[in-house]
């Protein structure tokens, strides 16, 4: 499975690359903090896979990067192999190293 650094993401998307984010935690962990991906908890995963692109690169996060890989592995497995990332250490690691940069 890829995977992408936190640092490394906020790299490409401050070059402006396109770069799709789909957040795979339930609602209220989104809404109390989120990077501007899109909400679709990994129980609605699989209702949703007309938005997983073949061509995209789309990252996948969630808190800590388990559930996003276990969505990764259910899309995979239906889909075949896609432009699909984890979040390495997810949203956490994304607060550790990008927002305490930002300090």
């Amino acid at each position: 499975m890829k995977e992408i650094l936190p640092v490394e993401l906020k790299e490409r998307l401050d070059k402006g690359e396109t770069i799709q984010l789909i957040d795979v935690r339930e609602t209220f962990e989104h809404q109390a903090y989120n990077i501007g991906g899109k909400l679709i908890p990994l129980g609605d995963i699989m209702q949703n896979i007309e938005t997983f692109h073949s061509t995209q690169p789309t990252v996948v996060y969630c808190r800590k990067g388990v559930r996003s890989m276990i969505a990764i592995q259910r899309l995979e497995a239906k889909l075949g192999e896609l432009p699909l990332y984890n979040l390495s250490g997810g949203i956490e690691a994304w607060m550790n190293m990008i927002d305490r940069e930002n300090d």
